[in-house]
């Protein structure tokens, strides 16, 4: 995939080739200049870092597991099967998934409460049906 992005000012552009797939062991995501991998320190400190002071929040809060937390609490705010986290997380273990990453979120808990007491209300409506179809 290559991705044109303004580079020395004027209006100067450059495409840069972003994501290299030629071979099992090539890099994904690369420096421009370089094309050497990305170094995790400076993307904490050139953009994560900038985006969360932005956002109003603490930046020695946000490191890669703030963010690998929050993906996975995410995807099981989105009712993401836990299995599909667990997958996309890279972990042996759903324990790992579940009891480490996703994080407890009290309205989560409630929406899962309310879509529970729907199904079973919904489940007695069937049933009634039913019984009262065999009665007549």
């Amino acid at each position: 995939m290559e991705v044109e992005i303004n580079w020395g000012g004027k209006g100067a552009k450059k495409r840069f080739k972003l994501v290299r797939s030629d071979g099992p062991k090539d890099l994904v995501f690369q420096s421009f200049r370089k094309r050497a991998p990305l170094s995790d320190g400076n993307v904490l400190r050139r953009h994560l870092r900038p985006a969360a002071i932005k956002l109003g929040l603490d930046p020695k809060k946000a490191t890669w597991g703030s963010l690998r937390t929050s993906c996975a609490t995410w995807m099981v705010e989105a009712d993401a099967n836990p299995k599909d986290v667990q997958g996309q997380m890279r972990h042996s273990r759903i324990s790992t998934t579940m009891d480490i990453y996703a994080r407890y979120v009290p309205d989560s808990q409630r929406r899962a409460i309310e879509r529970t007491m729907a199904m079973v209300e919904t489940r007695q409506a069937q049933l009634q049906q039913v019984q009262s179809a065999r009665v007549n």
